[in-house]
């Protein structure tokens, strides 16, 4: 379902004459995977790996999902990538948000994995307080991009 969502967004950027990012390259997807096991001991969920194999990171209506960090692989993109590690690295200065692997936020929101109840979430930014759960990572996205399109 998240696939018709984005594919609304990238008909309605095109018809503006911009492009959203080109799918992320195996190769970038693996020096992440990597990345993120060394960084962070976690390991990538499948259903946000085949998110970046349609597109390398999304900023769409004030939201954004990250995408390969450019630092790992430069490569040229149609939008600005807000990379995983990167923005991960940020938001794990403060102790208390290492519970969470962070996926993309909003202007009121982050959408996560909470590490300890291993359920993806959407936080209410900045008090950090749940605000949604969700039972997988395309579900959360899903609604996301379902938010961008109102």
């Amino acid at each position: 379902m998240w696939e018709q969502l984005f594919f609304k967004i990238k008909d309605k950027r095109e018809k503006r004459g911009r492009k959203l990012n080109n799918p992320a390259l195996e190769e970038q997807i693996e020096i992440l995977k990597k990345t993120v096991k060394e960084k962070f001991n976690q390991v990538l969920p499948e259903q946000y790996v085949n998110f970046l194999k349609t597109t390398n990171g999304l900023e769409f209506n004030g939201f954004i999902f990250y995408g390969v960090d450019t630092s790992l692989f430069d490569v040229q993109n149609n939008q600005t990538v807000y990379g995983y590690v990167d923005t991960n690295e940020i938001w794990y200065e403060n102790e208390h948000q290492k519970q969470y692997m962070f996926f993309g936020e909003g202007s009121i929101s982050w959408h996560c994995f909470d590490l300890l109840n291993e359920v993806y979430v959407e936080l209410d930014n900045p008090s950090g307080t749940v605000m949604q759960t969700y039972p997988d990572f395309n579900s959360m996205l899903e609604r996301a991009l379902e938010d961008s399109l109102l």
